[in-house]
């Protein structure tokens, strides 16, 4: 298997807190990878710190085998290849859906704006929202804004795809539409490191399941393990809490 990331031993601090503790992980190409956790466990944090938002404080993060923390590595070339999906959607209010989905194809990849509509229109395609190409945000919903910026993300077709929580913003009869979306990438055969709340989701789309709690790795394994057969206690207690609220 292809290993895209591998995280060795990081950690992160902001001043005196400890928000990741000696964290190892791996991510192959065409894995489906979903972190779960509480609230302040380090997921967010973790993910930021992979593709570079915050700065780890120690540790490695490796990107098809290579230290991207050492100072030769080019972290702009690193980025285009991690589409980033967050929870507050981030369009650029000003541009319509088509010219979301061309900016950074045309600034960063230099692509012909050619180039740059036929790959958008494609990727709007899949994500259902190729009829919105002349929509501001303002007119979108927060799921059809939410697939906007997924189909953005895929524009710069990146080797992986990182969401952060996509659907925490949304009103609840909008994750629906999201969460099909992102199981038909899953399902398609693209590399998926997903931090979610939505345990439903994480049991049936992922091939692998990852429990932080309190910036480390508690357990990790195959959903059905992980939900059915839980061997940490933080884990159980974590699942019993959450599932009760489903």
């Amino acid at each position: 298997m292809e290993n895209i990331i591998e995280v060795q031993h990081l950690s992160k601090s902001f001043g005196s807190n400890e928000i990741l503790k000696d964290i190892n992980f791996s991510v192959n190409k065409g894995e489906v990878v979903c972190i779960i956790g509480a609230s302040g466990s380090g997921k967010s944090t973790l993910l930021r710190c992979i593709n570079l938002l915050e700065k780890p404080t120690g540790g490695k993060v490796l990107y098809k085998g290579r230290n991207i923390l050492d100072d030769k590595h080019d972290v702009y070339a690193y980025r285009t290849k991690l589409g980033m999906v967050f929870q507050q959607f981030n369009l650029f209010n000003n541009h319509d859906v088509l010219g979301n989905c061309m900016i950074g194809q045309l600034k960063v990849l230099k692509r012909s704006k050619a180039e740059a509509e036929e790959t958008a229109m494609k990727y709007l395609k899949v994500v259902g929202m190729d009829q919105y190409i002349n929509a501001k945000p303002r007119q979108l919903s927060g799921g059809q804004k939410q697939r906007v910026a997924i189909a953005r993300a895929l524009s710069m077709e990146p080797d992986v795809m990182l969401f952060d929580e996509p659907t925490s913003a949304l009103d609840p009869e909008m994750v629906g539409e999201v969460l099909a979306v992102m199981k038909e990438l899953a399902e398609s055969g693209l590399t998926m490191l997903v931090v979610t709340h939505e345990m439903g989701f994480a049991s049936e789309v992922a091939d692998r399941v990852v429990f932080m709690d309190k910036g480390i790795i508690e357990e990790e394994g195959p959903p059905e393990k992980i939900f059915l057969n839980p061997e940490n206690e933080r884990t159980r207690e974590f699942l019993r809490r959450v599932l009760k609220q489903e």
